[in-house]
Formats: structure tokens, C-alpha cells, sequence
């Protein structure tokens, strides 16, 4: 059907857009020689995983057990849960999926790695572990050095485990708006990374993985030389917040486009200068600020509420009537894809596709 006839609020991606920002990392990851491991809670999305394993991703990562599921369900076969699995009826969820993908986890404590391994060796399967370490985000991680070589030599030691690296992300680094800013945070992590795989190498702990990077970063840890696989997932819809980010000439990053959209309708236009959408914070995340606007120079958002986006269109020569569409721009893609059921694929002004957000909600 013609976009214009499909009913809002909707969460459409811009296929083209959404396409070459495939690809343009694909390109720059194969260029530095490293691996990519998405980031699916981005998108919570099987067929957006298997084109990006089509285009040479390992696998995907997930935040939650219940996401790695509903991807293992949906024929993903390689996934990492990049954060901490605890409590037995999670665990016991995690090591189950490993009888029908590779699965990894990452660990900073060691009772949990203990339960892990019991779980894992009790189903008679193992896991791939790897040490969380904090190098700046100041959330979940050992200390780099000795605490994550003591947590390696556990994990190592422990039946139904194989220890396969580190994990260190820098989500902080992320939103860093200037260049400089970011390549000095990833500069400070890659050193505390690297003097750890040298510490672990000395006492013969190989690490076959060092995983992190986000959207913001993943070129200053693709050039690293200590970073091997890359977990950005936010580049291939963008949001208004990473449009905020700079590079290394001060202007606006743009490597990736906007390719995700939430599609509206006016249903009230009370003053020339003022258009109400039908798309509020059900529709969208504004935790990280309300919505941009598309394809209206000088139209700015004046509120939000649970229903409904304002749009101040007294700085703009455009007037909006009762009935005519209006994209958005979500702030921030994550908790937006998870307010909707489906994505409506759009190319040329027509839909070409609905791709179910299968893991919406699977925040356990």
C-alpha cells in the first residue's frame, strides 16, 4: 500500500536509508579487520539480524535472556547476552538456549559465575563467558588488572564455562558530543583494556574475544588494535540524539542516516501556527528529549503528552491541516522500537514489508 494510507501512529523504517547504513559499517568493519556483533536491543528485530549477519556480522547481542530468546526462536544462532544473568530461573533459561545456539554471557561476580557453571554442567552444555570490566561507564565491571584476572582464572576453572574474553564498553563515551571528547574517552578505555589482555597473556589466559563500542565510538575501537569484535546497534535507525554528535570538523556526524520514523497524523490544527499529531510518548521515548521533525524547516516540537506531539510551526512558512501526515524523530531508538508491535518498511513512498519487533518487551 502507498504510506500515506497506512494508519498512525506507526514505526516506519526508511528502507534505503536503513540499507546503506547497513552497509556502511559492514564496509568500515571489514576494513579495520574486526568483527561485528550488533546490538540488538537496538531493534529487537530477527530479520534486521539476519541482514546484518548477511552482510558479515558474527552474531547479535542482547541486554536480556528473554530477547536472546525470542532471536534464538526466531533462527538467530549466535548471541551473546552482554550483561549479567542472575537468579536460577534466568540462568536456567540462558543455559537452556545454549542447546540450540551458541550463547555467551558476561559475568563480574564470582557466586554468579559459580551458579552459571553449576546450570550449565547440571544441562550438559557450555557457555562462553566474558569478564565485564568498567572502563568508565561506572555501571556493571570489575576493575581492569587484578580483579578481572582473578574473575578470569575463576571463570576458566569452572566446569560448564569457557572463558572467552573481556567485555568493555564505554556507553558514556556514546553521546560525547565533540570528536575529540570521544576518541579521548575510547584512548583511556584502550588503555585500561589492553594492559588487562597483556596481564591475562602473562599468565597464560589467552583472550580469544575484547567486545564493546557503541554507534559513537566503534571507529576509535575498530582502529584500537585491542578491540576484535564491535557492538554498535543504534546505527542502523540513528535518533535525534547521536544527529547531536559532532566529527572531527565540528560538524554534524554523518556516517549513518535517520532511517527510523515514527509516521503521524494532524488531528487538530486550532491556530495556523500550531498542528497536533497523533503520536505522544506511547508512541516514543523522551527520556533523552522530545521528538525532532522531519521535512518541515523551523518546525520545533512544543510538548508532548501521552497521545498527542505539538508542533510549533510559528518560525516555519508551512501550515499543516487536519488530516496531513507528519514524521518524527524519535530521541532515542531503543526504547521507541519497544513501544511497537511492528515496523512498517517503506520504499518509494510505498510499504514493502512489516517485520515483527519480536523481542517487544522482553526485559527479563
Amino acid at each position: 500500500m502507498p504510506l500515506a494510507d497506512v494508519d498512525t501512529p506507526a514505526l516506519v523504517i526508511d528502507l534505503d536509508a536503513f540499507e546503506r547504513n547497513l552497509d556502511c559499517l559492514a564496509r568500515g568493519i571489514a576494513a579495520a579487520g574486526v568483527r561485528l556483533r550488533p546490538h540488538a536491543k537496538t531493534h529487537k528485530c530477527a530479520p534486521i539480524v539476519h541482514r546484518q549477519m548477511a552482510l558479515g556480522a558474527v552474531g547479535a547481542c542482547c541486554q536480556k535472556v528473554s530477547e536472546a530468546e525470542a532471536l534464538v526462536q526466531a533462527g538467530v544462532p549466535d548471541v551473546l547476552v552482554s550483561n549479567q544473568v542472575v537468579g536460577s530461573r534466568k540462568i536456567a533459561r540462558l543455559v537452556s538456549m545454549a542447546r540450540e545456539a551458541k550463547v555467551g554471557v558476561c559475568v563480574d561476580d564470582a557466586d554468579n559465575t559459580a551458579a552459571i557453571g553449576a546450570a550449565a554442567t547440571a544441562a550438559g552444555v557450555r557457555i562462553d563467558v566474558l569478564v565485564e570490566i568498567d572502563v568508565g561507564m561506572a555501571r556493571c565491571g570489575v576493575a581492569p588488572g587484578a580483579e578481572a584476572l582473578a574473575l578470569a582464572r575463576r571463570v576458566a576453572a569452572t566446569e560448564g564455562l569457557r572463558f572467552a574474553g573481556l567485555q568493555a564498553y564505554h556507553g558514556l563515551a556514546q553521546h560525547l558530543r565533540s570528536h575529540a571528547e570521544r576518541r579521548a574517552a575510547i584512548d583511556s578505555a584502550s588503555a585500561l583494556v589492553r594492559s588487562t589482555v597483556e596481564l591475562l597473556a602473562r599468565e597464560g589466559i589467552p583472550c580469544e574475544t575484547v567486545a564493546g563500542a557503541g554507534t559513537g565510538t566503534w571507529e576509535f575501537e575498530a582502529a584500537s588494535g585491542v578491540y576484535n569484535e564491535l557492538q554498535a546497534g543504534s546505527y542502523v535507525f540513528m535518533d535525534a540524539d547521536y544527529a547531536r554528535n559532532l566529527d572531527a570538523a565540528g560538524a554534524p556526524v554523518a556516517d549513518f542516516e535517520q532511517a527510523l520514523f515514527i509516521y503521524s497524523t494532524v488531528v487538530s490544527s486550532p491556530v495556523p501556527e500550531r498542528a497536533v499529531t497523533d503520536a505522544g510518548l506511547k508512541a516514543f521515548s523522551a527520556e533523552s528529549g522530545v521528538p525532532g521533525i522531519a521535512d518541515i524547516d523551523s518546525a520545533a516540537v512544543a510538548g508532548v503528552s501521552d497521545e498527542h506531539t505539538t508542533v510549533d510551526l510559528s518560525g516555519s512558512n508551512v501550515r499543516l491541516a487536519v488530516g496531513d501526515a507528519v514524521r518524527l524523530i524519535p530521541s532515542h531508538c531503543d526504547p521507541t522500537a519497544n513501544l511497537h508491535d511492528w515496523y512498517v518498511c517503506v520504499r518509494d513512498g510505498r510499504v514493502e514489508a512489516v517485520w515483527p519487533i519480536v523481542a517487544r518487551g522482553c526485559i527479563w
